[in-house]
């Protein structure tokens, strides 16, 4: 168990009446705890947020070993703060540190860290319908060295930031860009680990998107460029004919911890899920035979987040007739009613933050 110790702001700062943004405001206080090749994870402790200094060789400016992660706090009806699937960030958090030759995090830490910092600054959970505190764990190397080797030091940081309705004016459905030029990543690489260089992988064909009018970008694999993987910051599933279909988590998508609770849930509801895998071809014969249902995406921001058109080349799939369907509103109504409390949870996923 870590021996965290907390000093907190003599300078606390204003909380804001309403969240207009995502990211720009933070708590006051973050989490921090270092690593020292022969020592390991040291010194935890919880402060005043503040800039950080780095050596301008520190690692990270220059080969990238990052991990992030990104869970919320929900304040419910009763005044309680909570959690969801916190442990879950946790185990995936050492995948990606894993993969990046960062050293491990015990997953019990990281929970506590997490805990600790978030119950600090409990006050900044807001209290509006929809609304939430982003909370931010990520690790950076810090080593000042130049050469490609994994580093000796690194910091590990929980930062927040107060997250206003996803959805202010309802649950729209979003349209879609099925990127056919532009690769996000490959098997063997780092599409399923939440780190920083997988983000910047795909700012040009979401800039892309977005001239052409469209708000995502849908991945395809990038060996034979024809079998969908995942949205820029969400997973995606279908209904196909009466059937949930997702493609199968095959090494370069991310294991979205929404993702695994959509699944679960729908077993629970006696659907037929199939994580397979899931060409574009299919998609666009099941959308002209009329079988394609919902399209949704996943994700810790949005929950549930509809979609109303698919595009791939010459071909525009038009799905639910610009409405939400209801699965997906089936889904985000439960998942948020876990998170904020306003369900019962079934599945042990929420946890109070004491």
């Amino acid at each position: 168990m870590l021996d965290i110790k907390i000093t907190k702001t003599d300078d606390p700062g204003i909380k804001p009446e309403k969240i207009e943004s995502f990211g720009r405001i933070f708590t006051d206080h973050m989490f921090i705890m270092e690593y020292d090749e022969g020592i390991g994870w040291h010194d935890p402790r919880i402060e005043p947020y503040h800039p950080i200094s780095l050596d301008p060789s520190a690692m990270i400016f220059h080969y990238g070993q990052s991990m992030f992660e990104g869970c919320k706090a929900y304040r419910g009806e009763d005044d309680k703060i909570y959690m969801f699937r916190l442990e879950r960030n946790a185990e995936r958090a050492n995948i990606t540190n894993d993969r990046l030759c960062i050293p491990r995090i015990p997953e019990e830490d990281f929970i506590q860290a997490v805990e600790a910092v978030v119950n600090v600054d409990r006050d900044w959970v807001p209290k509006e319908e929809g609304t939430s505190l982003y909370v931010r764990p990520f690790v950076i190397a810090t080593e000042e060295a130049l050469g490609v080797h994994a580093s000796a030091r690194y910091l590990f940081m929980v930062i927040m930031s107060p997250s206003g309705a996803y959805y202010a004016s309802g649950l729209k459905p979003v349209d879609i860009w099925i990127e056919d030029d532009y690769v996000r990543a490959v098997r063997g690489g780092m599409g399923f680990t939440k780190t920083g260089g997988n983000y910047a992988a795909s700012l040009a064909a979401q800039e892309k998107a977005y001239k052409a009018g469209y708000s995502q970008v849908l991945w395809l694999d990038g060996v034979e460029r024809k079998y969908i993987e995942e949205v820029g910051a969400m997973n995606i599933f279908f209904k196909i004919d009466g059937k949930i279909v997702t493609p199968m988590l095959n090494g370069s998508i991310l294991s979205g911890i929404t993702r695994n609770s959509t699944i679960e849930l729908c077993k629970s509801w006696g659907m037929d899920v199939e994580e397979r895998k899931i060409s574009v071809e299919e998609l666009i014969e099941a959308a002209k035979s009329g079988k394609l249902e919902e399209c949704f995406g996943t994700g810790t921001a949005a929950v549930i987040s509809p979609v109303g058109k698919l595009r791939f080349e010459d071909d525009v799939m038009e799905i639910g007739g610009g409405e939400i369907g209801p699965v997906s509103q089936k889904l985000y109504d439960t998942i948020t009613g876990i998170q904020y409390g306003r369900l019962p949870d079934p599945m042990g996923w929420r946890i109070e933050i004491k």
